[in-house]
């Protein structure tokens, strides 16, 4: 009789319509993993009788629920269902600016893209975007990765995601600015409430597990040095049922984007790049509730609590602006922006943390560099929003695929 082995389990899933109702059988997508451990777990109760016998006579199952967590390594495209329902808004297409007059200047790591006429605020660009160039352009300038670090109405200022340079040149006649892919963020109103189905599929034994009315509870994003970018969301579910056939049928395939690694791409603290930082990690705390009701063995729903983001990011002691932000109580921002590969239009991934507040600044020691741990505290980014420079939120992300 066959054991089921890991490389035959598939793990599937699709967005539910709403909750109650199990996402249609069709149109699911089989999702990249590392790891996948959703179970169907249950409360139990031990019969507390003291007997002339002296022995536990009962035992019994109590309410049930899915629990468990799914381990990845982040490429665009892949977990853009589970990023946005994590963020509770989905993603959507960026700012499109078109039919301007551009003109790049800079000697390079930074650069300027200046308007002739027009404003980028009213048009939707924000800090932290990753937008790219058309219409005219030199080859060095053109579908480049451009993170903006900065912007006023007429000016961009930019880093190119790969380090290469930019030339010179302007006014360019009926020019376009993109921003790439979709984004999302914690919206100030309008939030989802996403409820998906998961299925782990083994096909090596004919059985399928389906786990319903799933949420995302938690996400956790890893970024270190070295290796490969990670993501883990926890998931939260209703109810499981078994079977002997796949239910989601002719899945799509696994996307097929490169892995985003640290070594590619740009890291900003505080507006300034930085290049000291030896890891970065960020977690979306969803603070999801629910308690069981008299009369039925399955939860009624798991309910949102106030969405908590969180981090740490460690980097060498080279001077005392990062430490002096925690001592005085300062804020700061993060942008995050990595590649698939050093190409000039690579797809990627990034994280915009526009408000941060240090809350410890640690240091190791020995016979070594010196390197201090920064927990902190995102904040929601009071000042942002429409016509400004930045967004209304906590935490928001762009995905070139999503």
């Amino acid at each position: 009789m066959p054991i089921a082995k890991g490389l035959y389990k598939q793990l599937r899933y699709k967005a539910q319509t709403g909750q109650g109702v199990a996402a249609g059988s069709t149109g699911g997508q089989i999702l990249r993993r590392v790891t996948s451990d959703l179970s169907l777990v249950k409360d139990s109760y031990q019969s507390e009788e003291i007997r002339a016998d002296q022995q536990i006579a009962d035992f019994r199952h109590g309410v049930r629920r899915v629990e468990g967590t799914i381990k990845g390594e982040l490429s665009p495209g892949t977990y853009a269902d589970l990023i946005a329902a994590a963020l509770r808004r989905d993603f959507s297409a960026g700012a499109v600016v078109s039919g301007a007059s551009l003109t790049v200047a800079g000697s390079g790591p930074a650069y300027t893209v200046t308007r002739a006429a027009g404003s980028f605020l009213t048009d939707g660009i924000k800090a932290g975007d990753v937008v790219r160039l058309a219409g005219g352009f030199n080859a060095a300038n053109a579908a480049k990765n451009l993170l903006v670090v900065s912007l006023t109405a007429t000016v961009l200022n930019v880093l190119v995601l790969n380090g290469s340079a930019l030339v010179a040149e302007g006014p360019i006649a009926s020019a376009s600015v993109t921003v790439q892919g979709k984004k999302t963020f914690v919206p100030a109103s309008g939030h989802t409430d996403k409820y998906l189905t998961f299925e782990h599929w083994y096909a090596d034994i004919n059985q399928s597990e389906q786990f319903t009315d799933c949420k995302v509870g938690q996400l956790d994003v890893s970024l270190p040095a070295t290796g490969m970018a990670t993501i883990s969301p926890q998931l939260r579910g209703i109810d499981m049922k078994t079977g002997t056939g796949a239910y989601f049928t002719a899945p799509a395939a696994e996307t097929a984007a490169g892995v985003v690694a640290a070594v590619n791409g740009v890291l900003l603290v505080g507006g300034v790049q930085v290049g000291l930082v030896t890891g970065l990690s960020v977690s979306v705390n969803g603070n999801l509730s629910g308690d069981p009701v008299v009369g039925q063995n399955t939860m009624p729903d798991f309910f949102p609590g106030r969405l908590v983001v969180t981090g740490q990011f460690t980097a060498y002691f080279q001077d005392g602006t990062l430490r002096d932000a925690f001592v005085g109580e300062g804020e700061v921002g993060i942008v995050a922006a990595l590649t698939t590969s050093n190409a000039a239009n690579a797809d990627f991934i990034a994280f915009n943390l526009p408000r941060v507040k240090l809350s410890s600044a640690a240091k190791d020691d020995g016979e070594k560099g010196i390197v201090q741990t920064f927990s902190f505290q995102a904040l929601l980014n009071t000042a942002g929003g429409t016509g400004t420079a930045s967004e209304k939120t906590t935490l928001s992300v762009q995905d070139s695929l999503a």
